[in-house]
């Protein structure tokens, strides 16, 4: 297996540099996954997103160094929007903030349904505004919550399959992870 490596920043040439997008509906976690990956950290007063935020680790991969750029969005802004005015001005966002990407984190909360009811629309505009070859994972967040669980694991497994996307659970909160090459 590949090393990979520190939270700081690797000083030196950057090998590749891959941009993986995160979306999602407004308090998944997705912010709380960011810091976790870009920096090990977690935060218990987390803020929600405003606008669009990005942040970047090294690792080291095959003997090659790879620069993930990690780019997050509020969630609120996709979903039941109500003046056109608004909607216009987020669709110029949207495509934006895919252009380039060569994966995204379709992200959402295992303890509310409603996130995960609203996955096939996120997926909807992601593959209207990515590029065709994405690499997509669907994670659900917030397995350290298993006791508040809406969501059965096989329901988003299923759903996975079908739609062609690598799944995976985890917690940003107890760093309940999955090896970190697997995002780029």
């Amino acid at each position: 297996m590949a090393g990979v490596g520190g939270y700081g920043g690797a000083s030196g040439k950057v090998d590749y540099v891959f941009k993986v997008v995160l979306i999602g509906d407004s308090a998944v976690g997705k912010s709380q996954l960011l810091a976790r990956f870009a920096r090990d950290e977690f935060s218990l007063d987390s803020k929600a997103t405003i606008g669009v935020e990005f942040q970047t680790r090294t690792l080291t991969i095959e003997e090659k160094s790879v620069k993930a750029q990690i780019w997050d969005t509020a969630g609120q802004e996709r979903l039941d929007i109500v003046y056109v005015s608004k909607w216009c001005r987020y669709r110029a966002v949207t495509s934006a903030y895919y252009r380039g990407a060569v994966g995204a984190m379709l992200v959402y909360d295992i303890t509310k349904r409603e996130t995960f009811d609203h996955i096939p629309r996120w997926l909807e505009e992601l593959r209207a505004h990515a590029d065709k070859n994405i690499v997509i994972i669907l994670i659900g967040n917030k397995s350290d919550l298993e006791d508040q669980r809406a969501i059965p694991t096989e329901d988003a497994k299923e759903f996975a399959e079908k739609e062609g996307l690598f799944f995976l659970e985890t917690s940003a909160l107890n760093a309940i992870w999955f090896p970190t090459h697997s995002l780029v």
